[in-house]
């Protein structure tokens, strides 16, 4: 019971309207993801397995992250000024036609062109996939929308920790189809299960009828259909606190990014693809369990607090798990990640979803992710080579070795783990210093001033699709003090 009204507290109900809505869109969500990850995957093992390169591997994790972070603001410009079940729709198709195109190309292509890392053919096929991958991220992005428009404000972070739990079904199901799939038959049976389970996503969502608000466009600092950097920019300058978050996800990445380059090497250097496929299959059970967790206890009352506690576990286990060249190591300390992330991904939706008009979220989210991503390219680019070129060379026989070899161990693998165990340290002192910062507490502070009814049933239009113009920008509601010039946020 509710202490103020002595109503029945909120709770999230996916079998009532708009939260049965949402099952929904997220079940359809789940599948496309799954095909989609299973690509990126799949590509990936693929790739290492043909080339055995650890410098292809960082290459198309830095395709990714750099086509995630130049799409992020035009995607969620998208997401805000389209319905969004027809964002949704569009993303499928267009990911379903790209990965129609590859399978053509994979089966009229001779298999030794695939094996030369250096193959114009080989990388025309990777670039050509991953844009597929990408642009099902238009659904990452309007999935948080969706809570917004279709849950209660008082349990979106548990709606949101059953995202994570989707996340973690669609890791559980990627991993194992794309390790046992790409061991027995390459890339051709990937392929063509993509075609076939995006055509029936499409099928599923068009009988779903998803009951949006008027397209909402103001007079004054929105450029219609246009990506509106200037007015998101403005929306995000005016949180207290909330620019600095991006910016510490975004460093936060830029060291993550070293997963990205060099975690399948590594596993794939102590277990043979089938087993890597199979075990990251059953860590993904952490994500649903996690998610779940997260689902049932939600956040609590300052999720950013959240956010960095949980960086500070992650960070430490990044510390430890390399310490030893042992497949049991490297498990627990995955299982930890997979247990945690689904209450790092909902603390950052759920702060985003109060603070943020509902109107102007797909451009936020999508501002978000361009830009907690921008550098992580880079990071994938110069780290998967500085790690082959130098960081083994020096662990197998050169003074990194002669250093710390006794005890921490030589070779390639050992190499990949001193990444792991400097990117560690690195990611544990920013994340210290961000929880002793002035940002920190002032975002906290504008999360718990932000009104519980924040979504966009109180700004409602009509639901036929039409655009409603209404004064000026919309203010973050409520009104927040704007930040000082001084202010290092």
């Amino acid at each position: 019971m509710s202490e103020e009204t002595g109503a029945a507290a909120p709770r999230l109900d996916l079998r009532e309207g708009g939260q049965r809505v949402f099952a929904h869109a997220l079940a359809s969500t789940t599948v496309v993801a799954v095909v989609n990850a299973t690509m990126w995957f799949a590509v990936t093992f693929w790739v290492y397995l043909e080339t055995r390169s650890v410098l292809a591997t960082g290459l198309i994790a830095g395709i990714f992250l750099a086509a995630t972070s130049l799409t992020g603001v035009w995607f969620g410009s998208l997401v805000d000024h389209h319905r969004k079940k027809v964002v949704m729709q569009a993303s499928a198709a267009a990911s379903l036609s790209v990965y129609a195109v590859c399978l053509a190309v994979y089966l009229l292509t001779p298999p030794e062109l695939f094996r030369d890392p250096a193959s114009p053919v080989l990388w025309g096929f990777v670039v050509l996939l991953m844009l597929g991958v990408i642009t099902g991220n238009l659904r990452t992005i309007t999935m948080p929308t969706l809570v917004t428009l279709l849950v209660p404000e008082p349990v979106r972070d548990r709606a949101n920790g059953l995202v994570g739990t989707a996340t973690g079904v669609s890791f559980l199901v990627t991993s194992v189809i794309s390790g046992l799939l790409v061991g027995l038959d390459g890339m051709r049976s990937v392929l063509l299960l993509g075609v076939v389970v995006l055509g029936a996503s499409i099928v599923h969502l068009a009988r779903v009828d998803v009951p949006e608000p008027a397209l909402v466009r103001t007079r004054a600092g929105d450029a219609g259909h246009g990506v509106d950097l200037r007015g998101t920019l403005r929306i995000v300058r005016g949180v207290p606190g909330l620019p600095a978050l991006i910016v510490f996800s975004c460093v936060n990445n830029v060291l993550g990014g070293a997963f990205m380059a060099l975690m399948d090497a590594y596993g794939l250097s102590l277990v043979s693809v089938q087993v890597w496929g199979l075990l990251w299959g059953a860590l993904s059970t952490g994500v649903i369990v996690g998610g779940l967790v997260a689902a049932k206890v939600g956040l609590g009352s300052n999720p950013v607090r959240t956010l960095l506690l949980v960086n500070v576990v992650l960070w430490t286990v990044t510390i430890v798990f390399p310490m030893r060249s042992s497949i049991v190591l490297l498990t627990a300390g995955m299982l930890v990640f997979m247990l945690l992330m689904p209450f790092a991904e909902a603390a950052e939706q759920t702060v985003l979803q109060r603070v943020v008009p509902y109107e102007r979220q797909g451009r936020v989210f999508g501002f978000a992710q361009s830009v907690e991503l921008a550098a992580s390219p880079l990071t994938a680019f110069l780290v998967a080579p500085f790690t082959e070129l130098v960081v083994i060379p020096s662990m197998t026989d050169g003074a990194a070795a002669d250093l710390v070899g006794g005890w921490f161990g030589t070779g390639a693998d050992r190499g990949i783990a001193l990444v792991f165990v400097v990117s560690g340290l690195l990611g544990l002192l920013l994340t210290t210093a961000a929880l002793l910062s002035r940002p920190y507490r002032r975002l906290s502070a504008a999360y718990a001033a932000g009104a519980a009814g924040t979504g966009p049933a109180e700004r409602r239009g009509p639901s036929d699709g039409a655009v409603v113009e209404v004064p000026g920008p919309h203010p973050v509601a409520p009104p927040l003090p704007a930040p000082s010039g001084a202010d290092p946020a």
